[in-house]
């Protein structure tokens, strides 16, 4: 395989992780935004909503080391 290729290849493998990580990191503020602002709203339904806050951080995170993996 030519230095070229080589090279190209491990670019697009970091900016394929770096967009996915962004695109996760986006997610996870705006689902945290507005998991707090439904707390103040309702703050007797926190512990549903922090439930589901981390189990879709989880998923947000397994995408991402998904993306990592493909691009590996």
């Amino acid at each position: 395989m030519s230095q070229l290729v080589s090279a190209a290849s491990v670019l697009s493998a970091g900016l394929a992780v770096g967009i996915g990580a962004v695109g996760s990191g986006v997610g996870q503020g705006t689902a945290a935004s507005r998991a707090v602002e439904g707390i103040a709203r309702q703050p007797e339904a926190e512990g549903k909503i922090r439930g589901t806050l981390i189990l879709s951080f989880a998923f947000m995170e397994s995408l991402t080391i998904y993306g990592l993996v493909v691009a590996l």
